[in-house]
């Protein structure tokens, strides 16, 4: 882990995209702005760690606990489009 110190106002470069600064501190907690490109995800850490855990748990479900017809299930017949309504 590299552990850096920097005042308020001062600023951190990850790679050439991201850029985090202090923004205030007071007394324990540390205020910090990110700025990173839209295709690059910023989480708190609990929500990463929720997010994980809600994709690890979708990636179990199974079609038929949805009400999906299973993979091995033959399509069902095309319906014939109706004729449009006629004005009255």
């Amino acid at each position: 882990m590299l552990v850096l110190s920097r005042q308020r106002d001062e600023t951190i470069m990850i790679g050439d995209d991201v850029e985090i600064t202090v923004v205030d501190i007071r007394g324990d907690k540390v205020r910090l702005g990110i700025t990173a490109p839209s295709h690059i995800p910023v989480h708190r850490k609990e929500v990463y760690e929720a997010i994980q855990r809600e994709n690890r748990a979708a990636a179990q479900v199974r079609p038929e606990d949805i009400g999906a017809p299973p993979k091995d299930a033959s399509p069902s017949p095309a319906r014939t489009p109706r004729p449009p309504r006629r004005p009255q």
